[in-house]
């Protein structure tokens, strides 16, 4: 009998020799020792780093988002602003559009009463200087009748001069 027959004849999973275990156990530890210097720290150093690469990148998201939500609130208020200036500005417009025609209108009127009055005026200067001018020809034409009725009526010079005395005194009387 070989060494390999005595060792496979004795051999029994279920039931392991106490040299297998030793063996075992000292090739495992031997095998991990190995494995958690030339791989496991490498990995949990990658690890490590992913995780630091992701919390990292969380990070900036959300400091991107806050700042997105920062500008939108900017914008939001300076187009708040901006509707808030348009209707001033429309407001100042209308205001001065109705100051403009309230003035234009009172012009007119100022302009028209003006005008109204010197009319007035003018309608009343030209019918007084009608009478006047009515007046004179009705003296100039009463007065040219009377000379005619009294050259006609008074015969002599000693009539038309008592006549003319009498007139005098009536004049210096009124």
């Amino acid at each position: 009998m070989s060494l390999l027959s005595f060792v496979l004849m004795d051999f029994n999973p279920i039931k392991p020799d106490l040299g297998l275990i030793v063996w075992t156990t000292v090739i495992f530890i031997l095998f991990w020792i190995l494995i958690g210097r030339t791989a496991f720290k490498p990995i949990a150093n990658a690890l490590k780093k992913r995780e630091s690469d992701i919390q990292g990148a969380l990070d900036e998201a959300k400091k991107a988002k806050e700042e997105m939500s920062n500008l939108k609130a900017a914008n939001e208020k300076l187009l708040v602003e901006a509707r808030e200036e348009r209707a001033k500005m429309l407001k100042e417009a209308k205001d001065t559009k109705n100051q403009i025609i309230k003035e234009a209108k009172q012009a007119a009127k100022d302009e028209a009463s003006k005008v109204m009055t010197q009319a007035s005026l003018d309608i009343e200067n030209q019918k007084k200087a009608a009478l006047m001018e009515v007046k004179n020809e009705v003296g100039a034409i009463a007065l040219s009748i009377a000379e005619k009725v009294i050259k006609k009526q008074l015969a002599g010079n000693a009539e038309q001069e008592s006549y003319v005395n009498s007139l005098v005194n009536d004049v210096n009387l009124n």
